[in-house]
């Protein structure tokens, strides 16, 4: 991404997990780690994919270092996709070795949405999550978690009107029962074609707002 990109490779339950740390400039306040996952790894989905740079290029303007890295059984990271339980364990993983303390941040587009959400509900109790951010969340193709009552104030949820991936009525039916607020993109596709630089200044937002 730029010359504050590290690349780096963690030892995981499937093998080695495939990383790249994206930090700030130094004369921004440092926030905290934000940890960030990726779209369906059947589906092309990769650290690299464009939703997922922009989600790391807002935090790392409010100040966060962004930690983006490959499921199992993409780019370099071992192992074989497993339905989003073992990269759960993967993410869990990311966190432990890269954010062990301080404030942390969660992020997820599609697929990686809901492997956020899973992974938010494992660590309640044990880590307090600053900012949940879940773009284009998969809530029609997989069981997307509930989310803690006390993040819902930190929560972005960030979906396009017109996703034919993954429709908005989809999120509506996860959001509805939790009445967590859903951001919608006016004409946007599940990639946000031509609508990343709202993207990111929506992200760029909720995390500057006050707790």
């Amino acid at each position: 991404m730029n010359a504050q990109t590290e690349r780096l490779s963690l030892a995981g339950a499937a093998g080695a997990i495939e990383v790249l740390r994206d930090r700030g400039a130094e004369s921004v306040a440092h926030a905290g780690v934000a940890v960030i996952a990726h779209p369906h790894p059947l589906f092309g989905g990769t650290m690299d994919n464009k939703v997922v740079q922009t989600l790391a290029r807002a935090f790392v303007a409010c100040g966060y270092t962004a930690i983006r890295f490959n499921f199992r059984g993409v780019g370099a990271s071992a192992g074989l996709h497993d339905e989003g339980r073992g990269e759960t364990d993967d993410f869990l993983q990311v966190v432990r070795e890269l954010a062990p303390e301080g404030l942390l941040a969660i992020a997820g587009f599609s697929f990686g949405a809901f492997v956020a959400s899973q992974a938010v509900t494992r660590l309640e109790g044990e880590r307090d999550v600053r900012r949940l951010v879940l773009v284009g969340t998969a809530a029609s193709r997989f069981q997307v978690a509930t989310l803690p009552v006390a993040l819902h104030e930190r929560t972005l949820v960030v979906h396009g009107e017109q996703d034919d991936t993954v429709p908005l009525a989809a999120v509506m039916d996860w959001a509805r029962p939790q009445a967590l607020p859903i951001t919608v993109v006016p004409g946007g596709g599940h990639f946000f074609h031509g609508q990343l630089p709202l993207l990111k200044s929506l992200v760029a937002r909720h995390l500057s707002s006050a707790d």
